[in-house]
């Protein structure tokens, strides 16, 4: 599996605009893509912390072809007025446990 998470920094008063962005067009585009396992916006407990955006993919072609079509850059710039500062993309290698259970 793939994990991509993007860290993001917003001015205060956007955040009720990103979480209705991030529900109502994110993660149905991002569910809508091929081997997308999940879609999430993990908010900081800490205020002062990033929010994250994950998403999990079944493999890397899957998630090189969400990258390399422009989808998750469109989305991206749809919210790029609310950053405070630039989102920073990381890309991780899980392992499921349970396939080797």
């Amino acid at each position: 599996m793939i994990v991509r998470l993007t860290f993001l920094n917003f001015f205060p008063e956007k955040i009720d605009e990103l979480k209705k962005f991030y529900n109502e067009v994110a993660i149905p585009t991002v569910k809508s893509q091929k081997g997308n396992l999940d879609c999430r916006l993990l908010e900081p407990a800490d205020p002062k912390d990033e929010y994250i955006s994950m998403t999990v993919w079944d493999n890397q072609q899957d998630a090189d072809v969400y990258q390399s079509t422009g989808v998750y850059k469109q989305l991206v710039d749809k919210i790029r007025h609310s950053f405070s500062k630039a989102p920073v993309l990381r890309v991780y290698h899980a392992e499921d446990v349970m396939e080797h259970a």
